[in-house]
């Protein structure tokens, strides 16, 4: 959707977190040489790789970079960007891995590169390798609970599956709203996305392909209870008692 907006650049995850984490890794002092640097340089380093990532975009569009891993740096991103702000897609817990396991038992003829290409695995060790600490559920759920208890916490807008489907054109005023962005008419009927050859690498054909219509659809788990069951209180920002400094959510 943000796509359909000729002011704004977003696409799937761009490698700048990863080239965040590795510089990091170079600067600090697990390498003899970063004796040799100081924490301004560090600093210019850093900025450097966002500026180098999106130096034909940045000057005329605003960037999303859509890495789920910048809600464990938020510190690091509000030093580099004093004015970046972060939207958090969020979903029931249960419904993501339901989504995964889908896509997987349609994808029955490889192996998928998000579970090591592992051709002995269930529903059961899928579920745990997704939501372990590292796992594409575990380490974003994490950052997002630090995240939500830290003093940025004011930077985020927390935008749930739901809203998004069955009220578009609310979920994206709010968006617009929250980043102080000029509003855009957004075509919630004509949504056009795919990235065939990224998915095709991971062994996950149709990861990042979109409907074309935006919109709320009713279906039944895939899920055995006991595991929907186990994952049932994960969903922490529909908790008020987790939420205790009010992030907003749409």
């Amino acid at each position: 959707m943000l796509l359909q907006n000729p002011a704004l650049h977003a696409g799937i995850t761009s490698p700048v977190g990863a080239l965040i984490g590795g510089t990091l890794r170079l600067v600090s002092q697990g390498n003899e040489s970063a004796l040799l640097l100081d924490d301004g340089q560090r600093e210019a380093l850093l900025r450097g790789v966002f500026e180098a990532t999106y130096h034909a975009i940045h000057p005329t569009r605003t960037v999303f970079d859509t890495n789920r891993g910048w809600t464990g740096r938020l510190d690091l991103l509000a030093s580099l960007y004093p004015d970046a702000k972060v939207i958090c897609c969020v979903r029931h817990v249960p419904w993501i891995l339901d989504s995964i396991e889908r896509l997987v038992r349609r994808n029955r003829w490889e192996l998928s590169k998000i579970f090591d290409f592992d051709p002995d695995g269930t529903v059961y060790s899928r579920a745990e390798g997704l939501t372990g600490r590292t796992g594409l559920v575990g380490f974003p759920l994490n950052a997002l609970k630090q995240s939500m208890h830290s003093a940025q916490s004011g930077r985020l807008l927390l935008l749930p599956y739901d809203t998004l489907t069955r009220e578009p054109a609310r979920a994206m005023e709010a968006v617009y709203a929250f980043t102080g962005l000029t509003p855009f008419q957004h075509d919630f009927d004509n949504v056009v996305f795919d990235a065939a050859e990224f998915d095709a690498r991971l062994g996950t054909p149709g990861l990042h392909t979109v409907a074309r219509k935006v919109a709320w659809e009713e279906r039944q788990t895939v899920l055995p209870p006991d595991l929907w069951s186990r994952y049932e209180s994960a969903s922490i920002w529909r908790d008020p008692k987790f939420n205790i400094r009010g992030v907003p959510a749409v």
